[in-house]
């Protein structure tokens, strides 16, 4: 039993590996396993074989659905390895992932590029700003294009790529890459991943090439240091340290992404992604965290950590911590600042697939995972109850889409209830709310395959078997111009009555803004107890919805005058007035029902084309672009939700099973006037 790290901040790297659904990812991890000794059998995705993919359903679906967590070593320096999903309903893992993590891997496949899914989640990790390394994959795929996907990258994601290798022969001849930096040939032989690769001599017809790609490289890496670019420009010959030394400057600061080829799959450019891993990516050391003053937390510091990750089992819930700061030892009593309470720590696990090593205690820069946390969910900060502070909390995306769901027998009413609520622990982008008018358990997330892989857990982890209602769409309402209406509640009816005045305005903002609400009474018109309830009332009447029961948002709910009753106003009638008040001017302001757009792409053979535009068309969609990807045509769309149920099956009966798509929530849109009869009760 290892009871504490054995290696200091300076060689530990927190990483994860990002990309779109199927660019290779898990496949990627399960190379690394291998190489560097945690795994003596390579496990593949296909077969359900895979370490990462260890949850039943994700064996049999063969895709990634939890991200997944790992601790390895290379060259004397831990990797703690995180594998997330790349399909958009499981985004919330890579957000959360991406949060703790001081670096990332992305991999892209050197066929299809950048993909709709590796742009979200290059976005999320621009957003937490986190250093990363490309690994273009699949590079022995007929189409594939090392150049091209460069070249997209920088069109796409905005970014300056530098690439560090040039392969070596095209698709099936694919067989090593030139390293730029020693300018020597690394070969693989064979596909056999227990056969090393051989060093040799950059081959002559791309000796040329070469010497082009490295002349970029060493101009932007000696940008990144004064000594090195003065060197440079005086023509002297720059050492490989000092470009290592530079480079890495460089991706810590954003400046470039370094570029490295291979096919995880076929054993090529998994060692040379490891070196650089550990070259290039972050330490603990490099990051400075929010609220730190700008100085790095340190394991003499007291302890502060973020709750990343819930999982709950048989055993009860292990919640997954990155330490900031400090030490946390088994026993410890803990501060949640998120909620006031004190809970204490029973377990430490460094955590290694689905097997679990016991830790004596973490130091600030790990990631593992803790039992005994009752009370503590995703998000939430866990610190020294003697020195409370507050991290960033992470943030989770609105549902698009929900289920009614009910157990088929009625004893298992309180399994589910106590299922569901594991759910959501797990999951903080599932939403469960009760329907009062209908009476149903209503369940959101963010789309089709996110719900079935939940509404598959209560059965098969929980023994719950429930009645599952037809997708429904997250509709919202907004406004399309401004109102202001005045409006008094008076209510009399012996003893004390019920008065309140308000005068409310109503003003349209743009999509995604949200409820916002200003207070611009002067003069004490209504008295400043009472301006609670006005709000509460607007956000009650704005959450019920005017036009269809829809929630409303996007609008700004002014409160500009009013007048109050000394004896019979109270925040009961404020409450009302301003919910009656919010109906009438939202029904005077142009209301409008919006609908969740989802931006699709389409990958089908050039044959299909026609047919896939004509049905994309039939679904109220709207090309935006076509494009030529490999030997495959691409169709870019954008379309409602509403008409995307169901889609697979189509798709793949128009196109005899050869087409596939990725779709992501783009924007809310204004439902068509022909399609509102259907929605307005």
């Amino acid at each position: 039993m290892r009871n504490s790290r054995t290696v200091s901040n300076a060689h530990l790297r927190n990483l994860g590996v990002i990309a779109h659904v199927d660019a290779g990812k898990t496949t990627t991890t399960e190379r690394i396993l291998y190489y560097t000794g945690e795994s003596h059998r390579i496990g593949d995705v296909n077969d359900g074989t895979a370490q990462m993919d260890f949850d039943p359903q994700e064996q049999k679906r063969g895709i990634t659905i939890h991200s997944a967590a790992v601790t390895v070593h290379w060259k004397g320096t831990q990797l703690n390895l995180i594998d997330t999903p790349g399909h958009i309903d499981f985004n919330i893992e890579v957000n959360r992932s991406l949060r703790v993590l001081d670096g990332a891997v992305v991999v892209f496949d050197g066929v299809a590029g950048v993909e709709p899914q590796t742009e979200t989640n290059w976005r999320l990790a621009d957003k937490y700003r986190v250093p990363r390394i490309a690994f273009i994959n699949k590079l022995d795929r007929v189409g594939a294009d090392f150049h091209r996907v460069v070249a997209m990258m920088e069109e796409r994601l905005g970014v300056r790529v530098v690439p560090l290798q040039i392969p070596i022969g095209v698709e099936g001849d694919f067989r090593g890459v030139v390293d730029l930096l020693s300018m020597r040939a690394r070969i693989w032989d064979k596909d056999d991943a227990s056969a090393p690769y051989r060093e040799a001599d950059v081959p002559a017809d791309l000796l040329e090439q070469a010497q082009r790609a490295r002349a970029r490289l060493v101009e932007a890496a000696v940008e990144q240091e004064d000594a090195a670019l003065q060197a440079y420009v005086n023509g002297e010959e720059i050492a490989v340290d000092v470009l290592r030394a530079s480079i890495r400057k460089g991706v810590l600061a954003g400046a470039f992404v370094p570029a490295l080829a291979g096919s995880a799959f076929k054993n090529r450019g998994v060692e040379p992604l490891l070196d650089a891993v550990v070259d290039y990516l972050p330490s603990p050391d490099d990051i400075v965290r929010e609220g730190s003053g700008g100085k790095l937390a340190t394991a003499a510091d007291p302890f502060s950590a973020l709750a990343f990750k819930v999982v709950t089992d048989d055993h009860g819930a292990k919640v997954f911590v990155r330490v900031y700061g400090g030490r946390l030892g088994r026993g410890d009593v803990v501060l949640n600042t998120s909620t006031g309470k004190t809970e204490r720590v029973s377990r430490l696990y460094e955590v290694h697939a689905d097997k679990h090593i016991e830790r004596d205690e973490l130091v600030a820069g790990d990631i593992a995972a803790v039992v005994g946390l009752k009370d503590t969910l995703t998000g939430h900060t866990l610190s020294d109850p003697a020195h409370p502070v507050v991290l960033e909390q992470i943030s989770v995306p609105e549902p698009v889409i929900h289920v009614a769901i009910e157990p088929k027998a009625s004893a298992d009413q309180q399994g589910l209830s106590k299922a569901l609520q594991s759910l959501l622990r797990e999951d903080p982008s599932l939403r469960l709310q009760h329907d009062a008018e209908s009476g149903q358990t209503i369940l959101s997330g963010m789309g089709e395959l996110q719900l079935e892989v939940s509404i598959e857990k209560l059965r098969a982890r929980h023994g719950v078997n429930v009645s599952v209602g037809r997708p429904q769409v997250a509709y919202r309402e907004t406004i399309a111009r401004s109102a202001e209406v005045t409006y008094v509640h008076k209510k009399q009816s012996g003893g004390p009555g019920q008065y309140a005045e308000v005068k409310l305005l109503l003003e349209p903002l743009p999509r995604g803004e949200g409820i916002r609400i200003e207070n611009r009474i002067v003069g004490g018109a209504v008295p400043r107890e009472f301006i609670p309830a006005v709000e509460a009332g607007i956000r009650r009447a704005a959450l019920a919805g005017v036009v269809a029961g829809f929630p409303s948002t996007d609008f700004m709910a002014i409160l500009v005058d009013g007048s109050f009753h000394e004896r019979d106003s109270s925040t009961l009638a404020f409450e009302l007035a301003a919910m009656a008040a919010f109906r009438e001017a939202f029904a005077k302001a142009g209301p409008q029902v919006l609908e969740p757009v989802m931006a699709v792409e389409v990958i089908t053979p050039a044959d299909y084309l026609g047919d896939a535009i004509g049905d994309l068309n039939r679904r109220r969609g709207m090309v935006r672009g076509q494009g030529q990807r490999g030997n495959a045509a691409t169709v870019e769309a954008e379309v409602p939700l509403k008409e995307m149920f169901g889609y697979i099956g189509s798709l793949r009966a128009l196109s005899s099973g050869r087409a596939q798509y990725s779709m992501q929530l783009d924007h809310y849109g204004v439902v068509p006037a022909g399609e509102m009869a259907a929605l307005v009760p």
